[in-house]
């Protein structure tokens, strides 16, 4: 038994070594992990704060982005309301010009039907005076003719030479 003893005293003498070292290395050791907490902790806080900055930053950008998006989308609208009634003025504008053309077409092809009669009228009556008056010219010419004749004849001339 003597041994078991001392194995027993051994054990018991390292365990008052132990506890006569422990509470310095103990109380650094307590130290160290208040410390490491503290520090843990202090991280924390500042990660906190950084991601609770970040939050409140991304909230306002967010924000931002959304007015930003409600102009956007409202000029949008306002511009295709604009281009839209711009459309349907140029196409009633293009229908209104396209019937006054169709209505200028129809007044050039009147107007050129009834010059055209006109016309016809005119020269079938310029017509109609020339046969009354041929035979008179033609007796008138042959008179003249004849005359011119006599008179080339009275100077010695030969007519048939002209």
């Amino acid at each position: 038994m003597p041994p078991k003893t001392k194995g027993r005293g051994r054990k018991a003498e390292a365990r008052k070594k132990k506890k006569n070292s422990s509470p310095g290395v103990e109380a650094e050791a307590k130290h160290r992990l208040v410390l490491l907490e503290k520090e843990l902790l202090q991280d924390r806080l500042e990660m906190s704060r950084q991601r609770q900055a970040l939050k409140e930053e991304l909230g306002t950008r967010s924000k931002q982005l959304e007015e930003e998006v409600r102009s956007l989308k409202e000029q949008l609208e306002t511009c295709q309301r604009e281009a839209k009634t711009v459309k349907e003025e140029s196409e009633r504008a293009l229908r209104k010009q396209d019937g006054t053309l169709a209505q200028l077409h129809a007044h050039v092809a009147d107007m050129e039907a009834k010059y055209e009669e006109i016309l016809h009228d005119n020269l079938d009556c310029l017509l109609a005076k020339l046969r009354v008056v041929k035979p008179h010219w033609d007796a008138a010419v042959l008179r003249l003719h004849t005359r011119l004749k006599e008179q080339l004849r009275q100077f010695g001339l030969n007519p048939l030479d002209f």
